[in-house]
């Protein structure tokens, strides 16, 4: 299965949680992140299917065109070297940025927001069949570009950990994720963690309990 396909799979699952009654009545109750509502983390979490819609809409224009040269895509590894985000602390500028975002998207109420997940996602099926995955799509927000596969496993990524957020957030099951959408999130996060403790490290805490170390996170 293609990048594209595990994306959309990952994304329904995503979207039948965005839509469960639990998730609206607890909208402004505080989630199992902090700092950060029931409302805030679904917009947050919204947010990983509704950025896909402007990347596909660039390179379905682009089909024809050559890429710019400052849109050469990065490695997917490069591209979490050097995102802000990671390590940053809790209060700093960089994560009240990504609360606040999720609770303004989140402002106009749970059904709202579920619906215009829906609509993105209904048009987002059509688009990526007019797109490449080794297309190269430019991030403003970073100021770097990855090829559209890349892209995608990054949207599975936040997708899988914020739906498992989210559900528990609210008393749900955690969704199971298509094993297409699963595995590339699942080797990202081993090549992450690996990178920050060391193989060695990885390698134990998968299969030597009595010698694992204490964290194995990857971001």
């Amino acid at each position: 299965m293609s990048a594209m396909d595990a994306y959309l799979g990952a994304a329904e699952e995503a979207l039948a949680l965005l839509e469960a009654p639990e998730v609206a009545t607890a909208w402004e109750q505080p989630s199992v992140l902090a700092k950060m509502t029931v409302g805030g983390l679904a917009g947050h979490l919204a947010y990983q299917i509704l950025s896909v819609s402007p990347v596909l809409q660039v390179c379905v224009n682009s089909t024809l065109q050559e890429s710019p040269p400052q849109a050469a895509p990065i490695p997917l590894l490069e591209h979490y070297a050097r995102a802000a985000w990671i390590d940053a602390p809790l209060d700093g500028e960089v994560n009240a940025g990504i609360r606040a975002k999720g609770e303004g998207i989140a402002a106009q109420g749970a059904s709202w927001l579920a619906k215009l997940a829906r609509t993105s996602f209904v048009e987002q099926r059509t688009k990526l069949a007019e797109c490449s995955g080794d297309q190269a799509v430019f991030m403003p927000q970073t100021g770097w570009a990855l090829c559209l596969d890349d892209f995608l496993v990054t949207r599975m990524l936040e997708l899988a950990v914020h739906t498992d957020d989210l559900a528990v957030s609210v008393g749900l099951a955690v969704p199971q994720l298509p094993e297409d959408a699963f595995d590339p999130v699942l080797v990202l996060l081993a090549r992450l963690a690996a990178r920050r403790h060391g193989q060695a490290a990885l390698l134990r805490a998968l299969t030597r309990v009595e010698r694992a170390p204490t964290a194995i996170n990857a971001i």
